[in-house]
């Protein structure tokens, strides 16, 4: 989901261009230190960088996306994982949380038949069960993984997301 560059694309051999995929908004609400529900937008649609103090969130932010693009080729959740997902601060105990992501699918990427440019996926992480959910209709964890794959999100062809940690010895 991270854009190629147009430029960059056009100078490609065509065989090699892939359709571009951005990320437009991030929702979350209850997950980790986000108990209230946040909204993250506009995104650049070349590089984005996240800054913060010490215990902001910014790898919450990372975790968040990691839940809905990384975490679906693992098996099931074990109770205790489920539970560090969740919001656990001062006031009510949050029994589930959600992670929304907007796509900008204008070029087709996502092979979906949708009026919209705009894709959401939308993963929910409860006590027992996850749900997930595909322009805001229920959906199989395994529809989702499909069409992830269908767009070269798989083990084969990783997308990473590199968290801070890997820079620091550099």
């Amino acid at each position: 989901f991270f854009p190629i560059e147009r430029e960059a694309a056009r100078r490609r051999p065509p065989s090699v261009f892939r359709p571009t995929m951005r990320l437009l908004r991030l929702v979350m609400e209850g997950f980790k230190c986000y108990k209230d529900r946040i909204e993250l937008d506009p995104f650049s649609p070349k590089h984005n960088i996240v800054v913060g103090a010490n215990g902001s969130g910014k790898s919450n932010f990372f975790a968040a996306i990691q839940l809905v693009f990384g975490g679906l080729d693992s098996g099931p959740l074990r109770a205790e994982d489920r539970k560090a997902l969740l919001h656990e601060g001062a006031g009510a105990h949050v029994m589930n949380a959600y992670v929304e992501i907007h796509i900008d699918n204008s070029e087709g990427r996502l092979p979906i038949d949708s009026p919209s440019e705009v894709v959401i996926l939308k993963r929910s992480v409860g006590l027992k069960k996850d749900e997930y959910f595909l322009d805001r209709k229920h959906v199989t964890k395994v529809e989702i993984l499909n069409l992830l794959e269908s767009a070269g999100f798989s083990r084969s062809n990783p997308y990473n997301i590199v968290p801070q940690a890997p820079y620091l010895p550099i």
